[in-house]
């Protein structure tokens, strides 16, 4: 195919417009391929054609960048909920099934950056920062769940704390980040078993049901780490 020439008689070629989701690109291209975060703004920038203002018009720094990473992780599982029209029909349960479900897809799709960025300060859990956003938008969603349960209960004792299990949604979704990390199952069939179980354990202990889930699920997390 003949290349596309300006009046000079040189090539020329449309620079693509810079927006939020390609400097994120670049930045999990460059991670990947360099097997390190970038030492400066200014290298990351020059490597890739960017100018340091571009970069600026997104992202005050790189850690402001990692963050917005797991916000759009989330953005995207919403999204991704909210096109299915069977989604609002189902009951709180399958709601938050649904949402890990997706989430997790979208992490599997993308395992070798996350591996890289919760790996890279030793220590998955005592190192929170770039998860403060995603926190945030987790404990407000699980937050609307349980007020949607509350809703069709007419009795108040028999509601829920939005508080306690907001917080409880969250540290949820940590220990199955955690698990996810360290599934080595095809197709991380055991990360999907395990939040079948977690989910349910959670809504059983809400619920005050009998604590037969809470028993499987506890044995269920006891063979895993034997393995």
């Amino acid at each position: 195919m003949a290349k596309a020439t300006n009046k000079t008689g040189k090539n020329s070629k449309k620079k693509e417009p810079i927006t939020k989701d390609s400097v994120i690109s670049l930045y999990m291209e460059y991670v990947l391929e360099h097997e390190a975060t970038p030492k400066s703004v200014y290298k990351f920038c020059k490597e890739n054609g960017l100018s340091e203002d571009e970069f600026y018009d997104f992202f005050g720094s790189f850690e402001g960048l990692r963050k917005d990473i797991w916000n759009r992780f989330y953005n995207l599982t919403i999204e991704l909920l909210e096109k299915s029209p069977e989604f609002e029909s189902f009951t709180t349960r399958e709601k938050l099934l649904t949402f890990y479900y997706t989430f997790f897809e979208l992490l599997t799709a993308n395992r070798s950056y996350v591996l890289f960025s919760l790996k890279e300060d030793a220590g998955m859990l005592k190192n929170l920062e770039q998860l403060k956003g995603l926190r945030k938008r987790m404990k407000s969603f699980a937050t609307e769940l349980i007020r949607e349960g509350n809703e069709d209960k007419t009795v108040n004792f028999l509601k829920q704390s939005e508080t306690i299990f907001s917080e409880a949604a969250w540290l949820q979704l940590l220990f199955i980040l955690k698990f996810w990390i360290d599934d080595n199952s095809p197709k991380f069939e055991s990360t999907d078993v395990a939040i079948e179980k977690s989910v349910n354990t959670v809504f059983d202990l809400f619920d005050n049901t009998p604590l037969e889930r809470i028993v499987d699920f506890g044995k269920f997390i006891w063979k895993e780490k034997m393995q």
